[in-house]
């Protein structure tokens, strides 16, 4: 890890100093005018717990200001299963005995037309580790694929360097979404058994170059349940005030995702409950408010349906964890994990406009900004 990365990444202080706080600490955390990471930290307290109610509506309104009554929606697209890699807790790990393919190129284009048709523009592109069967050269010729029919195309794959990265953002991708999974480096060793993702340092560093490269967004998270949850939830919060701090222009985004049930049975040895979930959500809403907060399907629809808007503006809908699962993958094909929300677009869609939400499909940021990078060209 370079020097100037890891003096960010000790969370210790702050989670020595949340050890002291109080329901006083706690109000003045939640009305902060300028939360950092000690005023966060207090919002993942037990002490904090007492206040959700308060938290939920400070960060409703904060997410109102932010975004409006907007839920911006993606979809995710499994480009390929193949992995050499050793993750204990991912139904694609290596030692998984099931079915292996990758879509070609007509296939790609079918799923491409399938979800055209549900009228997603916003889309992200999902493979396993860097293989020989679905490399850089193969991603790259996908994200030009779909660049060419979607308004905003994002890529969630393997660490790559700022070269490849540099070669994705001339492809039309926009952004990456790249967990660190944990921040606990002996955690992380002893979970991720083999292959190329046991280099946590690379992959700590891959947002930067990838922003550095040109990519304009970069979607962090944690993957909840595998270590304590709240000294990774400051160290992503000290990694995100990072990145804020060197790309300024840069987008950030941040996701929640627990762990689901998967192919190979892994159970979390620190399993974060709803509330908790939600805590979270809040704590990061209060202390990033204009900074998307993202919840994919592997939630329940109750739990999806209650936060939207609430901390959360940012949603997928209708996912398949499968290769092809929107065109007809194969029935003995198995996901990366299970899906718990499994409705349509249609029906999740009625429920966000009953809340008095306004689902959208189509990111403008991306468009106005190939408008300008245009007018740059031209002139």
């Amino acid at each position: 890890m370079n020097t100037d990365l890891s003096s960010w990444f000790d969370p210790e202080p702050w989670l020595a100093a949340s050890e002291r706080v109080n329901k006083g600490h706690v109000k003045s955390a939640i009305f902060s005018g300028s939360p950092g990471i000690k005023e966060f930290a207090a919002l993942l307290t037990p002490v904090a717990a007492d206040f959700l109610e308060i938290m939920a509506q400070h960060a409703q309104a904060l997410t109102q200001h932010h975004f409006g009554k907007t839920i911006s929606l993606y979809i995710p697209l499994y480009l390929s299963n193949y992995c050499p890699g050793g993750c204990a807790y991912c139904g694609f790990a290596s030692d998984r005995q099931q079915l292996r393919r990758k879509l070609a190129e007509d296939e790609l284009m079918t799923e491409i037309n399938a979800l055209k048709q549900k009228g997603f523009e916003d889309i992200l592109l999902l493979t396993g580790e860097r293989t020989e069967e679905a490399g850089f050269d193969y991603l790259l010729k996908c994200v030009s694929l779909a660049a060419g029919r979607f308004h905003n195309v994002t890529i969630e794959s393997f660490a790559m360097t700022s070269d490849e990265y540099r070669q994705l953002a001339n492809a039309g991708c926009t952004g990456i979404t790249l967990y660190q999974e944990t921040y606990d480096p002996d955690v992380y060793e002893k979970l991720h058994r083999w292959g190329p993702k046991r280099d946590y340092t690379f992959r700590l560093e891959a947002p930067a170059r990838a922003l550095s490269a040109g990519l304009r967004i970069a979607g962090l998270g944690i993957l909840l349940g595998l270590a304590d949850p709240v000294r990774d939830a400051v160290c992503l919060f000290l990694h995100i005030q990072y990145l804020k701090k060197r790309f300024w222009q840069a987008g950030i985004l941040v996701s929640f995702p627990r762990i689901c049930r998967q192919f190979g049975g892994y159970q979390p040895e620190y399993p974060v409950s709803e509330r908790l979930l939600a805590q979270f959500i809040f704590a990061f809403r209060i202390c990033l408010p204009d900074v998307p907060l993202v919840l994919s399907t592997r939630e329940k629809p109750e739990f999806r349906d209650g936060i939207a808007g609430i901390g959360i503006s940012r949603m997928s809908v209708a996912s398949k964890t499968t290769v092809g699962g929107y065109s007809g993958a194969p029935a003995s094909l198995i996901g990366q994990f299970d899906v718990s929300d499994t409705r349509d677009v249609e029906t999740f869609c009625d429920v966000l406009r009953n809340k008095g939400l306004d689902p959208v499909f189509k990111n403008w940021d991306s468009i106005f900004q190939r408008q300008e990078d245009t007018m740059i060209f031209e002139s």
